[in-house]
């Protein structure tokens, strides 16, 4: 009777998947959805790919995803993959289906699925994945994510026993991850741009969780990221099989220490939570066999996806689009901090009002507490620009964080945020934008470079 359910699922999957593309319409993860409805555990009964990879994590799993499959992409492979669908069971489910015959085997030989850290209970213990990188475990949606412990917690009680792990070990949380499973480490040496520590609100690694002292950083990069030891019972931040001792910025090089020796690796990134992305991916190639020299040249390829980040030179003037991921008070700090370290007068528009909150106007903005909107507060900033419904909450926030008042200029409509922004006096513009604001946000930034076009 299961085999029966899951063939109906996986027939009307398939044919609801073909009716949309004809009807060109997007949906993503409806086929999965519908499939799942039918019959609940098909995760379990469609085939997998003979190997695949899982990517998760607070901050970074789509980026880690997409680089991961332009490269075996380049290197003629066709993985499966949801790069343009949903990470949880539903969009994986979709993903699966796309793969499958008509009797549900898989036609490909690898696979790299993004997968939602809250759902790890229903894709982990169902698709096994053979590798499971974890980014990084940090502060999220408080309405979704809660703490990064509670996370950590799903994910110690579902990932497989056989499961090989890529862990961050300079984020103390993940990387005690699943402790009885095969494991390799990638972390980052201070670097010579780097501040020597930053101040945050959020450190959510503050006592140590196995005696309750209080941990000590050598090093703090950000939030709890940094190396870490207990003075009472000797825990301390694993050592990483995979260093990155330099990085250069302008040069787009970094340099990466493992047990044989030193090698260069081309980076399109210059923000350290994207260079970690990079080194991610290095770790994860690495372990599973191939040659420095093959990463190394399919890394020249390689990009961040524009609507992750997207810049360039109009008018004399940069123009930036970066996403902030609303509700998500570290990945928010993050990109505020990359805007301040970036020399020049600076413009910021802020659209961080969550999309589907905003339709009830119910959001919780206590997120905004946690993010550091101090980095704001600088000289070289020459306006603050917070857009969309719920701007009076942001620009309160950065009248707390002190920001001169006659630099803030809050703009309830989007229709009007181009219109604001100073393209005269700002050498630099940032456009920062809610995950799933995307569109809008593309459209505010096309109307800033039709106004730069003039100058």
């Amino acid at each position: 009777m299961g085999k029966i359910r899951f063939l109906i699922a996986l027939w009307t999957a398939k044919l609801t998947w073909l009716l949309l593309k004809i009807m060109r319409r997007k949906g993503t993860y409806f086929s999965g959805k519908l499939a799942l409805k039918i019959c609940p555990d098909f995760l379990g009964r469609i085939g997998r790919p003979e190997i695949l990879i899982g990517v998760t994590g607070t901050n970074g799993k789509t980026t880690v995803s997409n680089l991961l499959t332009d490269v075996f992409e380049g290197w003629g492979e066709q993985p499966v993959n949801n790069r343009y669908g949903s990470n949880i069971d539903a969009g994986v489910a979709s993903s699966l289906i796309n793969s499958a015959d008509l009797l549900g085997r898989c036609n490909r030989h690898l696979g790299v699925l993004e997968m939602d850290e809250r759902s790890a209970k229903k894709l982990l213990p169902l698709l096994k994945p053979d590798w499971l990188l974890i980014t990084n475990l940090f502060r999220d949606s408080m309405r979704r994510n809660a703490h990064p412990e509670y996370i950590a917690s799903l994910l110690n009680s579902n990932i497989p026993e056989n499961t090989r792990l890529i862990l961050n070990a300079d984020e103390l949380i993940s990387s005690m991850t699943a402790p009885d499973n095969q494991r390799a480490y990638f972390g980052i040496e201070p670097l010579s741009f780097e501040p020597p520590s930053r101040e945050n609100i959020v450190i959510d690694s503050r006592i140590c969780p196995v005696c309750g002292a209080k941990l000590d950083y050598s090093f703090r990069r950000y939030n709890h990221l940094g190396r870490v030891s207990c003075q009472s019972c000797g825990l301390k931040s694993p050592q990483p099989d995979y260093l990155l001792v330099s990085a250069d910025d302008k040069a787009q090089t970094m340099t990466v220490l493992e047990k044989d020796g030193w090698f260069d690796y081309k980076m399109n990134a210059s923000a350290v939570y994207n260079i970690y992305n990079y080194l991610s991916v290095i770790a994860l190639l690495r372990e599973m066999g191939y040659e420095r020299e093959k990463i190394a040249k399919a890394f020249e390829k390689l990009s961040i996806v524009q609507s992750r980040f997207w810049s360039e030179l109009i008018g004399g003037r940069e123009l930036t689009e970066i996403m902030a991921k609303g509700l998500n008070a570290v990945a928010c700090t993050r990109s505020f901090d990359y805007v301040l370290n970036q020399p020049g007068k600076k413009s910021v528009v802020l659209m961080l009002d969550d999309v589907f909150d905003e339709k009830e106007s119910s959001e919780n903005i206590a997120w905004l507490y946690d993010a550091d909107f101090e980095f704001l507060n600088s000289p070289d900033i020459i306006e603050v620009i917070p857009v969309g419904i719920r701007c009076l909450d942001s620009k309160l926030r950065l009248l707390i964080a002190g920001v001169d008042p006659e630099k803030i200029k809050a703009v309830p409509e989007y229709k009007d945020a181009s219109k604001t922004v100073d393209i005269v006096s700002a050498e630099k513009i940032y456009v920062l934008y809610e995950l799933y604001r995307h569109d809008t946000a593309v459209k505010v930034r096309n109307e800033i470079a039709e106004r730069l076009k003039t100058l």
